[in-house]
């Protein structure tokens, strides 16, 4: 197989040791923007108890602000591929509005897709391992995680409560790692660009295609439409070859273990304290990012707790055919079949884990109860199921919805 392994350079081929986030990389809200988010909140309030998929340009308005993400986004993709958002208030929010809010600064920068085979459009990023009686993702426990992208173009984290100690979020260039790689060892670059077998998590296979292993290799780097992008899973693909999917090769696990030593490295990674109200929002084509250690409270209530986005960028290219990962457009109306009304809501989620400390049962057993409680079904409606474009729709204004890739 040919590859391009020429280096790729730019401004995203930054190294975190020359880096200062706080100057190359924080925006900080003005009192017009904080008041603009405010009347926006005000608005979404006004018209009713919304669920989160009707939280969209029209009904969450930023006329001003909105211009600002449009810039931001254009920083993700063409610039450092990192920004961190500062300047909302923790204490003037209850953690609701602040989702509300989330979501709404969300849909100005790009489509909100689901998480997993939960349905969910926010994502808990919270320690809940040895309470929730099923298999979990990593960052639902508080252990450590390789430097890693997540699915599709980009991750949002808000924060609403930070940890007892430490808890920084690590980020680091994959464009300055392809780049060492190709300068000091093409032929592990190479083995990259070939791409590994992915394999994901059961529940989310069940719910989606089907298929627990990707059919084919997914190349960790490419190259298309005149740019880089990253796709790299490490613990996914080490878990595809120790089921037998692939049998890793010497030189793809080296070409592995150099690409995580070094953007695990000091020279290659930046640390950037999220502190409680803070939104980074990284793109996943990119930038990789794991965590650091922390220390966390005891009381499940007072633990680090994040809040997650996933969204699709309309405007920016297609991703190549051998990225086509573990986290595939054509599973998103099956996972939204899963979702049920209003369960992303910081309340009704500490509401489901309380009842998992005291009464423990199945997930998804639990999830339907606490929806009919509210009111809701316990599963997103028929008529409500979209194909991936419709997903959380978008306002006209926002372009064309992405193409499947």
């Amino acid at each position: 197989m040919s590859c391009d392994l020429s280096p790729v350079g730019g401004p995203a081929a930054w190294k975190g040791a020359e880096l200062d986030y706080r100057s190359d990389g924080l925006h900080v809200l003005s009192e017009a923007d904080v008041s603009e988010i405010d009347g926006a909140l005000a608005g979404l309030k006004s018209l009713g108890d919304l669920d989160l998929p009707q939280i969209t340009r029209s009904t969450f308005p930023l006329p001003t602000l909105g211009k600002v993400l449009a810039d931001l986004c254009g920083e993700l993709h063409h610039g450092r591929g990192f920004v961190l958002i500062r300047g909302l208030d923790r204490g003037r929010y209850s953690a609701d509005d602040l989702a509300r809010i989330y979501y709404g600064l969300g849909v100005h920068l790009g489509q909100v897709i689901p998480q997993s085979g939960d349905g969910e459009l926010l994502g808990h990023v919270l320690n809940v391992d040895g309470l929730v009686p099923e298999e979990l993702r990593g960052y639902r426990t508080n252990r450590s995680m390789n430097m890693h992208c997540d699915g599709h173009d980009i991750v949002g984290l808000l924060c609403l409560q930070s940890a007892k100690r430490g808890g920084a979020s690590r980020i680091a260039s994959a464009v300055a790692v392809h780049d060492r790689m190709v300068a000091e060892r093409p032929d592990l670059a190479q083995a990259l660009y070939e791409g590994m077998k992915v394999k994901r998590m059961e529940k989310d296979a069940q719910r989606g295609d089907g298929r627990l292993v990707t059919a084919e290799p997914v190349a960790l780097f490419a190259k298309s439409s005149g740019e880089f992008m990253a796709c790299i899973h490490p613990a996914q693909v080490r878990d595809a070859a120790a089921s037998g999917a692939f049998e890793m090769t010497s030189r793809q696990a080296e070409a592995l273990d150099t690409l995580c030593a070094l953007s695990a490295s000091a020279e290659f990674y930046l640390d950037m304290e999220i502190g409680e109200g803070d939104i980074q929002f990284l793109n996943n084509r990119l930038v990789v990012h794991g965590r650091t250690t922390y220390e966390d409270h005891e009381a499940l209530d007072r633990r680090r707790h994040l809040l997650r986005l996933w969204l699709l960028a309309p405007t920016w290219p297609a991703r190549p055919a051998n990225q086509q990962d573990i986290f595939a457009l054509d599973d998103l109306p099956n996972w939204a079949r899963h979702r049920t009304p209003g369960m992303e809501f910081p309340s009704r989620y500490a509401a489901q884990m309380a009842a998992f400390k005291t009464a423990p049962e199945s997930g998804d057993l639990l999830t339907a109860k606490l929806g009919r409680k509210a009111g809701g079904s316990g599963h997103v409606p028929p008529a409500q199921l979209q194909p991936p474009q419709a997903l959380g729709q978008l306002d006209p204004a926002m372009g064309p919805g992405p193409q499947l890739r």
